[in-house]
């Protein structure tokens, strides 16, 4: 049989709403499916540029951002099932195409005769009577093409293919060693002195990784962040917390095969080579010409205006901490491994709070039904379960969505749970992006993931998640709505294809809809006796908001302040990263003990990709907007206000990269973002939460 008839990828999906057949695929058939299906599109792409009409609209611009279907649909599933559930031999085929996939993408932007045609439109843009929608897509495909390198000379393309080649060998090695540290670890608790301190739900989460990774009589804590930060907050042995922390912190910082500073450096010479040849001094400046913020000077004068307030705010929180810490006859210096534990028990004292009381409140299936729920009461979304529609993996599940006339929006996977298959963190991504730019006629509907990392329960037992957890599901949804809710022609303006620090809106926004006291009342219910969370209980939550704020908010800052830094050095020898790392933390002045987000070895946003290299700042960034956004419906005097959310849904969340998110918040606001209610929603200003 012909690789065409024999492989899955290559053959028409037949499975409902255009599903990939996942039950067929394996790895060994994406190397041949790529082949054919780069031949395929570069033939489109071939077509286009070599077609004797004079270049329209429609002949280029419509046709490349319609060609190459069968090539993005291959590499949806490919990057998604390497990130959400890998294996050795998915992992040796991310080795061998990465360079074969970022030379496709040199091929497509350095098509001399396809950019020609491309420029020639873009030249006469003001004289072709072009929707705004068409032009903002001339416009984001010519830049596009800039940024790649269609500018330069044949000598200087060259260079710059094997550069980006190599870049891609890169990231994808720095993901896999991450990885690779994080299914390594593995502290196995074998006495109850060994689990002092911890609370029920930890140990439950700790039995089943156990249990997932076949030892017997044993809790195991793994760096699965819902098992790793709890363990910190609660465990009573200090020497135990200090091994977690440092196996958490180090990732990626050991010598031998799965070592990320020499990786992160080469990367960082060739960014900066990259951003040379565009003619930028560094790196950041390269990066930050295709976002709202535009020069490290914006960037900088935001991330400078909430560290100083927040170092400020450490201070007083550390006081608190030691004042506890005293009361209990301590007198250790306070360090990074002990911040939370002792930060919870002043959490506990001072709001009379327990993680133990709160975590019943929220259930995975709950907090699911609440997210859906806000989508219904937002913007008409009904998402059916659709058990016999079968993922990748038994734990995702899918869900078809439907609009308020009940007809077909898209598909929503929900894959919630840690393993070891699976990379850190939560993200969303597409299988399928939205678009009615189909030849022919026609509509294509998204397909959207949502992955987590919650710390499974242990079978027949439900899945309880912090406050935090929580949050993190309403974010990632949000993200999720980013996709699902586009409603714009062209796919390359789809969903989130929107600039890096606008992403992040729609996904804080959502959060905010957690801590509505109607949707606490209404879906954060004990997980056994069904009552709603008490009324004292949500105030005590809302009232604990802005605790610990100082300490969260320099962790992050910090983390966005030495990904700048790194990002703007303009030598051309990448820098040896833990020691840049250093200098930065010094230079800003990083307070004792509370450490960053994430340190350079194991910083997957800024080194397992690019769309976040110089960008880590986009969270702050989207935090201005959302905080301010989400005023209007307080402006509005209902979380749920029907003229709001008709507005946020055109202008946020379905208008993908049609608009320009400057113009696309006025429209929905009304007017330009402030950063006051940022400040305020962190008890940044004004008096102590």
């Amino acid at each position: 049989m012909s690789t065409a008839t024999s492989n899955p990828l290559l053959q028409p999906w037949d499975t409902p709403f255009g599903l990939p057949p996942f039950d067929r695929i394996r790895a060994e058939h994406f190397v041949p499916a790529f082949e054919a299906a780069r031949a395929a599109h570069l033939a489109e792409l071939d077509a286009i540029a070599a077609q004797s009409e004079t270049p329209s609209f429609e002949n280029t611009i419509a046709a490349l951002d319609r060609s190459g279907r069968l090539y993005w649909r291959i590499e949806g599933v490919f990057h998604n099932l390497a990130a959400s559930d890998t294996s050795p031999a998915l992992q040796q085929a991310e080795r061998e195409l990465a360079p074969q996939l970022a030379a496709h993408q040199n091929a497509i932007y350095m098509h001399r005769g396809l950019f020609e045609r491309i420029a020639a439109l873009h030249a006469r843009r003001d004289e072709l009577g072009l929707t705004p929608e068409q032009r903002r897509l001339l416009e984001r495909f010519h830049f596009d093409f800039v940024r790649a390198g269609a500018l330069l000379t044949d000598q200087a393309q060259q260079r710059y293919a094997r550069v980006t080649e190599r870049l891609a060998e890169l990231t994808t090695r720095f993901g896999q060693n991450v990885l690779a540290d994080e299914a390594a670890f593995r502290l196995e608790l074998r006495s109850e002195a060994e689990l002092a301190g911890l609370p029920e739900f930890v140990r439950a989460a700790a039995r089943q990784a156990a249990a997932d990774r076949g030892i017997a009589d044993a809790h195991v804590i793994t760096l699965s962040r819902s098992l790793i930060v709890p363990f910190l907050t609660f465990s009573e042995r200090r020497d135990l917390r200090e091994q977690a922390w440092r196996a958490w912190t180090r990732r990626g910082e050991h010598e031998g095969a799965h070592d990320n500073r020499p990786v992160a450096r080469e990367i960082l010479a060739l960014r900066h080579e990259q951003a040379r040849a565009h003619g930028y001094a560094c790196y950041a400046d390269y990066a930050l010409a295709d976002t709202m913020a535009g020069t490290r000077d914006a960037v900088g004068r935001l991330l400078d205006q909430v560290w100083t307030r927040a170092v400020g705010r450490v201070e007083q929180e550390r006081e608190a901490l030691r004042s506890l810490q005293l009361s209990r006859g301590e007198s250790h210096t306070i360090e990074a491994w002990d911040w939370r534990y002792y930060a919870e028990k002043v959490r506990a004292l001072r709001y009379e709070l327990d993680e133990a009381e709160i975590k019943p409140y929220f259930p995975l299936e709950r907090m699911v039904d609440a997210v859906f729920d806000c989508a219904r009461q937002l913007f008409g979304l009904e998402f059916l379960l659709r058990p016999e529609l079968r993922a990748y993996h038994p734990d995702v599940k899918v869900y078809e969505v439907r609009g308020r006339d009940g007809a077909h929006v898209g598909v929503f996977l929900h894959d919630n749970f840690a393993r070891a298959s699976k990379r850190s963190g939560a993200w969303m991504s597409n299988y399928r992006q939205q678009s009615r730019n189909v030849a022919g006629g026609g509509a294509i509907s998204p397909i959207v993931v949502n992955n987590n990392n919650f710390a499974k329960g242990a079978p027949g037992a439900p899945t309880l998640l912090s406050f935090d957890d929580a949050r993190t599901l309403f974010h990632e949804f949000g993200h999720g709505l980013h996709g699902l809710l586009s409603s714009v022609t062209y796919e390359r303006l789809s969903g989130t294809n929107v600039l890096r620090d606008f992403v992040e809106l729609p996904s804080q926004l959502f959060e905010h809809w957690l801590t509505e006291p109607a949707v606490l009342k209404k879906h954060a219910r004990h997980v056994a006796t069904g009552e709603p969370i008490p009324d004292a209980l949500v105030a005590r939550l809302h009232a604990a908001r802005k605790f610990n704020q100082g300490y969260e908010t320099v962790r992050y800052t910090a983390s966005a302040l030495v990904d700048m830094a790194v990002h703007s050095m303009e030598s051309a020898e990448g820098p040896d990263i833990v020691a840049a790392e250093r200098a930065v933390l010094e230079r800003i002045g990083l307070p004792p003990g509370v450490g960053m987000n994430h340190r350079l070895p194991h910083f997957q946003h800024l080194f397992s990709g690019s769309s976040y290299a110089a960008g880590y700042y986009v969270y702050l960034w989207a935090e201005v907007l959302d905080a301010d956004g989400f005023d209007a419906f307080a402006e509005a005097g209902d979380p749920f206000d029907p003229a709001v959310a008709q507005r946020l849904q055109q202008f946020i969340y379905s208008a993908g990269d049609s608009l320009e998110p400057r113009s696309a918040y006025r429209a929905f606001r009304g007017r330009e973002a402030t950063v006051d209610p940022m400040l305020r929603k962190k008890g940044l200003v004004g008096e102590q939460a």
